[in-house]
């Protein structure tokens, strides 16, 4: 009688014992999913998904000053094409220099008065004369603000016979402002002025 109950009390302690480990790997499984699941929520808070042409393309977000060089760029190339881009058409030429002026300041509206007044976008419509821009680099002083630029390009001026090639560089400030949809990355050019623009080469056209 002594035997099998001791035998009872044996069994009792092992199950208690095997139920005790159960219940803390339960525990340790359970605080291991929640870090875990906390951890995959972290890092997807840092993902951005785009659609783009029924692709999910992912990006990652990041602080402001980490791509201030990289968009920074971007913004005076976008702004020298839209400004330059010019074709023997009035309301392309009037939507193209919109779109730029949003980019910068009056320092750009008063060139863009100074030509029109001298006859410059009358005489591109009335010789059927376009104008495309390339550029080749941009430099960008990022430890003093704004942002000091200078800008290095290459005019194509395409007229009926001849192709005039012109070398261009311009320099201004860039500093902060709020994003939008005029100009989304946030930035505005400031006393923008040209250095350079010359005649390099002439070509005839066959």
């Amino acid at each position: 009688m002594f035997s099998k109950m001791k035998n009872i009390d044996t069994a009792f302690r092992h199950v208690r014992g095997f139920t005790m480990l159960v219940i803390a790997g339960c525990i340790v499984i359970s605080c291991f999913a929640l870090y875990k699941s906390f951890s995959l929520v972290s890092q997807m808070q840092g993902k951005v998904y785009i659609l783009a042409n029924g692709k999910a393309l992912e990006a990652y977000a990041s602080d402001r000053k980490d791509n201030i060089p990289v968009e920074a760029r971007d913004h005076i190339k976008t702004f020298h094409k839209l400004f330059f881009t010019l074709d023997p058409d009035d309301q392309v030429i009037k939507t193209n220099v919109t779109k730029a002026l949003y980019l910068a300041d009056d320092s750009a509206k008063r060139i863009y008065d100074d030509l029109k007044e001298n006859g410059y976008y009358a005489g591109i419509i009335s010789g059927n004369i376009s104008q495309t821009i390339q550029v080749d680099s941009v430099t960008i002083d990022i430890n003093t603000y704004p942002y000091q630029f200078r800008c290095y390009a290459i005019q194509n001026i395409t007229r009926t016979t001849s192709i005039a090639y012109r070398n261009l560089i311009t320099e201004g400030n860039l500093r902060n402002v709020s994003r939008s949809d005029n100009n989304p990355h946030g930035f505005l050019i400031e006393r923008w002025n040209t250095i350079e623009n010359r005649d390099l080469s002439t070509e005839n056209r066959k």
